[in-house]
């Protein structure tokens, strides 16, 4: 009898333990991504100081450093913010995605309430992003690597992204040529869309044992230290599990509420705005400049 107490009892503090575990176990993590982007200047006429510029503003916006802080059922992904030297703030900076659906702000995820919380400013306006999480169907692959040093799995899924189209800096032919250019711009502006079926390859550590990722991504039994698709990698470079200082995850509350589809078609009904301002500007200057040589 004195046994089966003895048992019970340590029965009883493991678990309390485990629940104490679960309760105060945190982490942060550290990733940097890298996308590569295919533009072709050959034929551009922009001296090559002029592109050595661009493709330099370009690197510090297509490879960034991201934080992500974790506990057993929350998380917050938020951009490292850098002071641009480079920039300036003045005349020719280049920046990539400006105007895109991205978050600008923190991006909260839980994976008990199954929901994702996504601060962004655009256009001078505050948004908070609220919807449900997205589900994937992770596939559990045989294959294993280390990352640092921690023993990582790997995982597939499919997504639909983007097509993004070759960016081309060429130069343009004479005035029939301006005309039919202009008409196949705006022909493509009707077309809806285009998007593409990729592969994600992700990597994750059961060591870590919290079904938390970067970015989007999240699902695993295990913290998701690599993600890989398409033109664009994700890699966690640093982590810290249970820091002195307690990491404190809460639910951002910033913004005018809308859903991802909501804030989609505002970023979309945005940008049709602006390319025709900027469509009725350009013919504007090219009339005016035709009168000048008249």
């Amino acid at each position: 009898m004195k046994s089966i107490l003895l048992k019970s009892i340590t029965v009883l503090m493991l678990f309390i333990s485990a629940v104490g575990f679960a309760q105060d176990f945190q982490g942060k993590a550290i990733y940097q991504t890298k996308t590569t982007l295919d533009i072709d200047f050959e034929n551009s006429g922009i001296p090559a100081d002029r592109i050595k510029m661009m493709q330099d503003r370009m690197k510090s916006q297509l490879e960034k450093t991201f934080e992500l802080t974790f506990d057993k059922t929350a998380s917050i992904y938020k951009e490292e913010v850098m002071l641009d030297q480079s920039a300036g703030g003045g005349r020719g900076g280049f920046r990539i995605g400006a105007f895109g659906g991205g978050t600008t702000g923190d991006y909260y995820k839980n994976t008990q309430t199954k929901t994702v919380v996504k601060e962004s400013e655009f256009s001078g306006k505050n948004f908070l992003i609220k919807d449900v999480l997205k589900d994937y169907e992770w596939k559990m692959e045989q294959e294993t690597k280390m990352i640092g040093e921690n023993m990582c799995f790997k995982a597939t899924t499919t997504i639909e992204i983007p097509v993004r189209p070759e960016i081309k800096f060429g130069r343009r032919g004479g005035p029939g040529q301006n005309n039919r250019g202009q008409e196949e711009e705006e022909a493509t502006k009707e077309e809806a869309p285009k998007t593409e079926e990729v592969v994600v390859t992700a990597w994750y550590a059961l060591n870590i044992p919290v079904s938390q990722g970067p970015s989007d991504f999240w699902g695993l039994p295990g913290l998701i230290l690599e993600v890989s698709y398409g033109n664009t990698n994700i890699l966690c470079t640093k982590i810290v599990i249970n820091p002195k200082d307690k990491i404190e995850i809460k639910e951002p509350k910033k913004g005018k509420e809308v859903s991802q589809a909501e804030y989609d078609k505002i970023i979309a009904e945005k940008m049709k705005e602006m390319e025709e301002r900027f469509r009725n500007e350009r013919q504007k200057g090219g009339q005016s400049g035709g009168r000048r040589r008249g």
